[in-house]
C-alpha cells in the first residue's frame, strides 16, 4: 500500500513564498527598467556629445579662417585687390572687365 507523501509546506508557508517571489520579481523588473532607462540616457548624451564636438571643430575652423582674414585685412595691398575683385573698384584710368571662369 502506498502512502501519499505529506505536503512539505503548509498553506501559510506557500503564501509567504508566493509573496516573496512576487516581491523578488517586482524588484528585478524595477531594476531592469531603471537600468535600460539609464542606458538610453547615456546613449543620448553620447550622441549629443559627438554632435557638440563636431560643432566645436567646425567653429574652430571658422575661427581660424576669420583670424586669417583679420590678418589679411591689415595689408593695404590685399584690401585694394579685394575691393577691385569684389566691388569692381578701379584706379583712375583703369577699366574693369569681368570674365567668368565657366
Amino acid at each position: 500500500m502506498m502512502v501519499a507523501k505529506k505536503n512539505r509546506y503548509s498553506f501559510k508557508t506557500r503564501g509567504r513564498m508566493f509573496v516573496f517571489f512576487l516581491f523578488f520579481i517586482f524588484i528585478i523588473a524595477t531594476l531592469g527598467y531603471t537600468m535600460l532607462n539609464n542606458l538610453k540616457q547615456i546613449n543620448d548624451i553620447r550622441i549629443q556629445k559627438d554632435k557638440l564636438y563636431e560643432e566645436k571643430n567646425r567653429l574652430k575652423e571658422k575661427q581660424e579662417s576669420l583670424l586669417a582674414d583679420i590678418e589679411k585685412l591689415s595689408d593695404k595691398d590685399y584690401i585694394a585687390r579685394y575691393a577691385r575683385e569684389k566691388y569692381f573698384y578701379s584706379r583712375p584710368g583703369e577699366i574693369v572687365l569681368r570674365i567668368d571662369e565657366d
